[in-house]
């Protein structure tokens, strides 16, 4: 493990203990005198320093948090990630940091076997003089700031080749891109339990030991199939079976991919030995708005919502606030419109997400806005605190809007 960089001390070397010369106690006495430094003051240990032939200043020093420390100490381990073009970061098994080199005016010296002075204050030390070698030294060490995770990428991959059902012609091309968990890990700048968490909202599975993203057509043809099942059993969408849905619709699609539909747009639960699924309006609903959405640049407000109402099972009630993140309403215009404006399609630094986002409106309420920037927020940061370091607001017809700080070219 490498410890910590606050806990090296900076101390004078002394004279080296492999030389003809050690310094004597009363050498160490007289030099304390001429710093005019009271000795009742002082642990009575003295630890006489000196480079080792084998010191090495190339060494690199790591400041690691408690949390991280104890980590180590438990036998986790601690992954540098990063292509050459991209800044390294440091990923625990649930957490990215950036890694920053901060100078120290200082030298670090790593002494093997030192003891801090907490360390002797507990043991019953005497006028003992102890001869150590300087094992390394540094100017330098890394620290580690928490950052969000680098996930954009992730989706990047996937979609290079999408899963457009067994049958599919792209199946058969062995030449097409694939990626296993392990190449997901060595390629994303995320620890390993935020790259699974993104998977589940990418709404990505397992496929033959890779991880794939479904066609959106193809996810639509499996959610097509399990709705009109529903209908034509009269089942309600709080109780979908499985086996019974997998029996069904097993002869159409594969048993898994009919299994992840259930699961990517229902809660699954067991009841008496069975297992359901709780279907998600609001989850069926933004699908088919993106459906939609997708093949028109804009669409007439009110002729989109009542076509987008009469395209979701009978029951379900659409409204504009499942669509946060997906799609955005201009008011302003007339007619009324709305377009598609995904989140993910967005860019991932903080910046360049506002300039994008000032150059597609001049100016936007916090209600519009905020979908769009929530996925920004570090550790304890808020959409308010992000809108007041890139936005500046303003009242216009009694409601605040917030426009770019920067001029927009």
């Amino acid at each position: 493990m490498v410890p910590a960089a606050s806990d090296l001390g900076s101390c004078a070397p002394g004279p080296g203990p492999r030389a003809a010369m050690r310094r004597t106690r009363e050498e160490v006495d007289a030099t304390l005198q001429i710093a005019k430094l009271d000795r009742a003051e002082l642990l009575p240990a003295v630890h006489c320093l000196a480079f080792g032939p084998e010191a090495a200043g190339d060494l690199c020093l790591l400041e690691l948090e408690p949390a991280l420390c104890q980590q180590l100490q438990a036998g986790s381990s601690l992954v540098i990630r990063g292509d050459k073009d991209e800044p390294a970061v440091l990923c625990s098994k649930d957490k990215t940091y950036d890694l920053k080199i901060a100078d120290t005016s200082n030298m670090l010296l790593v002494i093997p076997g030192c003891k801090t002075p907490d360390q002797l204050k507990m043991e019953d030390t005497h006028c003992n003089l102890t001869h150590t070698e300087i094992f390394g030294f540094s100017n330098n060490y890394w620290e580690l700031r928490r950052c969000r995770p680098k996930l954009k990428k992730l989706k990047r991959l996937l979609m290079e080749n999408t899963y457009e059902g067994p049958d599919s012609q792209k199946e058969k091309d062995s030449n097409c891109s694939k990626y296993t968990t392990e190449d997901l890990l060595d390629q994303i700048q995320a620890s390993e339990e935020e790259i699974m968490a993104r998977l589940q909202v990418l709404n990505a599975c397992e496929i033959g030991g890779y991880w794939r993203i479904l066609e959106f057509d193809y996810e639509m043809k499996l959610l097509t199939h399990v709705t009109q099942l529903v209908d034509s059993e009269s089942w309600s969408f709080s109780k979908v079976p499985l086996s019974i849905s997998l029996q069904e619709l097993g002869p159409l699609e594969p048993e898994e991919m009919i299994e992840h539909c259930l699961k990517c747009y229902g809660r699954k639960y067991i009841e008496e030995g069975e297992v359901y699924f709780e279907l998600s309006a609001d989850k069926i609903c933004r699908a088919t708005a993106q459906m939609l959405l997708q093949n028109a640049v804009k669409f007439n407000l009110a002729e989109f919502q009542e076509v987008w109402q009469q395209s979701v099972p009978e029951g379900m009630i659409t409204r504009l606030d499942q669509l946060k993140g997906l799609a955005l309403v201009d008011r302003h215009s007339k007619p009324e419109i709305i377009f598609l404006l995904k989140v993910d399609d967005l860019p991932e630094d903080n910046q360049e997400r506002f300039n994008s986002l000032f150059s597609l409106r001049e100016k936007w309420t916090e209600e519009d806005i905020v979908p769009y920037i929530k996925d920004l927020c570090g550790e304890k940061q808020t959409t308010g605190a992000l809108l007041t370091k890139y936005a500046r607001s303003s009242m216009q017809n009694g409601v605040k809007v917030y426009n770019s700080r920067r001029p927009m070219s």
